[in-house]
């Protein structure tokens, strides 16, 4: 596998979810009292979830097939799709984060969690999601990932991504000017063409799709699946 082009990245994600971002993040997916923006993005996220719950429950194949939420957090997705009846495993770059999603889930078999990077992922499962983690990573360092992970997807791959439009863009720099210590990683907006262009040159096409947009939340999903 290609080495990253800024092992930095990998390192600052990890460091911040483990440190001073573990607790701001750990109540916006919770259901503890936060503030506007940090419920708005609350909001968009579990929007996001649904809209992948939404699509596997009309597949209506969940109970057979193995799953691998591939940066999980604490839990917001891996939690209700084990409920679903689905055999998940979760895996997160913070060993906080999956400590934080094991104390939330009701079932201690179910997920099973692991702490590792995406990069060293490994096993083979029906499908892998991977939901608003692209955007801690430069492009180059998302496809290798993208590369990576559909290596290890038997039937298909979902994951979102902050879409690069002018709008996104200004709305990126606005951020900027307002600095915070717990507020963020680096965060990499990534244009759908040239993402789409990745699945294509890997073989796989993209099945359905979706974009949660909010006030603070923007993220387009994908369901991709081999040619």
């Amino acid at each position: 596998m290609t080495p990253f082009s800024s092992p930095s990245d990998k390192e600052l994600v990890r460091d911040y979810f483990n440190g001073i971002g573990f607790d701001r993040w750990r109540r916006i997916y919770g259901e503890g009292q936060v503030n506007k923006v940090q419920l708005d993005i609350r909001q968009g996220h579990q929007q996001t979830v649904d809209f992948v719950l939404d699509w596997l429950r009309r597949d209506r194949d969940v109970t057979s097939r193995t799953f691998c939420d591939a940066g999980c957090g604490t839990g917001s997705l891996s939690i209700p799709l084990a409920a679903m009846g689905a055999t998940v495993f979760a895996s997160d770059i913070s060993e906080q984060m999956v400590a934080e999603a094991q104390r939330r889930s009701p079932d201690p078999g179910n997920p099973t969690y692991g702490v590792n990077d995406l990069a060293n992922l490994s096993g083979s499962y029906d499908t892998i999601i991977c939901l608003d983690v692209l955007i801690h990573y430069p492009f180059d360092d998302a496809k290798v990932l993208l590369r990576h992970l559909t290596s290890l997807a038997q039937s298909r791959l979902i994951f979102s991504f902050a879409p690069k439009n002018p709008y996104y863009t200004l709305l990126k720099r606005i951020g900027e000017f307002f600095p915070g210590a717990s507020k963020a990683t680096r965060a990499y907006l990534h244009n759908e063409f040239a993402i789409r262009e990745v699945l294509d040159d890997l073989g796989w096409k993209v099945a359905r799709q979706e974009m949660t947009s909010t006030q603070f939340y923007f993220s387009r999903l994908l369901e991709a699946v081999p040619k």
